[in-house]
């Protein structure tokens, strides 16, 4: 085969399972949406980004129903060159390796690890970690699992890069009646296809931008299930709003939705449970477990899935009779634990690009700004002399950013815009040079829904908030966010921020989206990193100097 280039196209595939991404590139863009079903980014500098193909990454694809031969057509079809041909067999040996083995039930409810290839489950069988969790070898070959470990199996089998399907079936959970009601509204497209492809796998995750309906997703989840639901969700704000848009989207009375939080401790057919309750502890026992077993479940939601705490995915291992649907903007975990979402909540089912759904209108173009200031000479000096910890804290409150907010929001005057930053005293340094409202941690949860609902209205344009704001807050009609500081370049906080402007607005304008970075310190390194999820949904920077804003 010639090495010499196949057309003009956008990719280049390296035998180590790196794919280079010519940005300029007039395909670059439809190479970006087909490349990212199977690959995650890994670098996006200007020019070429860098992907790598991961055997999860592969494994949840071919869960979404993509096969290896599409795969491998997406990369002939954008390569330049010849794709390696160890990259390609590796491609289709790695996917053909989901499913080989299957988690199943017989008549009586037992649970087997069949595989039609005996010598894989002698393979797993005989590992130290997972023998201790099967019993018995049948006749037929299967092995039987021990009633409690179905997730604890799925974990190790990943671990051993042998990930099993899970069709040992779901408890159906105490019926309870959900109906939709579409009075004025309907379920868009990619949201019946999500819920559709839930059902269709059994377990899993729904990959859906801020803005786009994951809540919707799961009413609509809830109303075909049509069973109890446990909803696990990140904070008693988002509690509150998944209550009130079940409320105004289902035929769900007040008194069938609990709320379970460090403040009310209801238990109804559907019950809203923060991730925080669950993880309480008192004289180092969960003191709250008996929720997952308070009620017959028959669907569990988490919202967010990609801030599951580690403790929840302990406690997850032992609901696998459950059906659980995970929603997500990303999988991308700072912690790495990709691989317990994939084994314990469920393999991707279903996902859309940001910019695919912001073409159909359902949520708003965004123009993202890089904004860098200098920090004065004497804090230079101060930065050079500090522990990494203390510089990062010297560059994200870098004087000059805070003229840089004050020039931005003159810019944007009349748009409702949100300050968002990572210290307290930064916060309320900003909220008292821009006579804005702060929002922090400690603000009660009902003066937090005022400053909210506030905002909504435009009686507060703007409004200084921490990270509390990253998850699940329903801002509508937000079209600037200024991000001064965050949290060491996090891909997670990257899409709940950009997130909270993509809502479709009124308006019809363009989102902007800011990051106030100082130059030549970490704050700039972690801002590259923070790119790199823009840069995976399409999006890019404008890099512009802080001086420039008065113009």
């Amino acid at each position: 085969m010639s090495d010499g280039p196949l057309s003009s196209g956008p990719l280049i595939v390296q035998s180590d399972r790196t794919v280079l991404l010519e940005v300029a590139h007039p395909d670059a863009e439809d190479a970006r949406h087909d490349l990212a079903v199977f690959a995650e980014l890994e670098r996006a500098p200007e020019h070429i980004h860098t992907y790598r193909i991961t055997r999860l990454g592969l494994w949840n694809a071919r869960a979404a129903g993509h096969q290896a031969s599409d795969m491998l057509a997406t990369l002939e079809r954008y390569s330049r060159f010849p794709i390696p041909q160890s990259v390609a067999l590796d491609i289709r040996e790695t996917v053909a390796r989901y499913g080989r083995l299957a988690i199943e039930r017989d008549a009586e409810g037992v649970l087997l690890l069949r595989s039609s290839d005996a010598a894989v489950l002698r393979e797993v069988s005989g590992s130290k970690r997972v023998a201790p969790l099967l019993s018995e070898q049948r006749t037929d070959g299967a092995f039987v699992v021990a009633a409690w470990a179905r997730g604890h199996l799925k974990q190790e089998l990943v671990k051993l890069g042998w990930p099993a399907e899970d069709l040992a079936g779901y408890t159906p959970g105490t019926p309870h009646e959900i109906a939709l009601r579409e009075d004025g509204w309907h379920l868009r497209d990619y949201q019946t296809k999500a819920i559709q492809s839930f059902f269709d796998g059994g377990s899993g995750v729904v990959v859906l931008p801020c803005g786009a309906g994951k809540t919707l997703v799961g009413a609509g989840a809830m109303a075909t299930a049509k069973t109890t639901t446990l909803i696990l969700v990140t904070n008693t704000v988002s509690a509150r709003q998944w209550r009130d848009e079940l409320l105004r989207r289902t035929s769900l009375t007040p008194d069938e939705i609990g709320e379970y939080s460090g403040q009310v401790k209801e238990i109804r057919p559907v019950t809203i449970a923060t991730y925080q309750i669950l993880t309480a502890k008192r004289r180092g026992e969960y003191a709250h477990l008996s929720l997952l077993d308070a009620l017959d479940w028959g669907l569990i939601v988490y919202d967010e899935v990609h801030l599951l705490p580690a403790p929840v995915f302990k406690l997850t291992a032992d609901l696998q009779a459950r059906r659980r649907l995970g929603l997500t903007a990303t999988l991308v975990r700072e912690d790495g634990r990709e691989s317990d979402v994939f084994s314990l909540i469920g393999p991707k089912r279903f996902d859309a690009p940001w910019k695919e759904i912001e073409s159909q209108g359902f949520i708003s173009p965004a123009a993202c700004h890089e904004v860098r200031v200098d920090l004065p000479p004497a804090d230079r000096l101060s930065y050079a002399a500090a522990s990494d910890d203390e510089r990062y804290r010297l560059a994200a409150t870098a004087p000059a950013k805070l003229d840089a907010v004050r020039a931005l929001v003159a810019r944007h005057e009349g748009e409702r815009i949100l300050v968002i930053g990572q210290y307290l005293d930064q916060i309320d340094e900003l909220a008292d040079a821009l006579g804005a409202p702060s929002l922090t941690g400690s603000t009660p949860v009902d003066e937090r829904e005022r400053l909210y609902q506030e905002f909504r209205d435009g009686r507060t344009p703007v409004l200084v908030v921490s990270k509390v704001a990253n998850f699940s807050v329903d801002l509508p009609e937000a079209s600037v966010a200024i991000q001064v500081s965050g949290s060491f370049g996090s891909r997670q906080e990257e899409a709940q921020r950009l997130g909270r402007l993509l809502r479709p607005k009124e308006s019809g304008r363009t989102a902007n989206f800011y990051t106030l970075v100082a130059r030549d310190t970490v704050d700039q390194d972690f801002a590259q990193n923070r790119q790199r999820f823009l840069a995976e949904q399409g999006y890019s920077y404008a890099i512009v100097d802080a001086g420039d804003l008065a113009a």
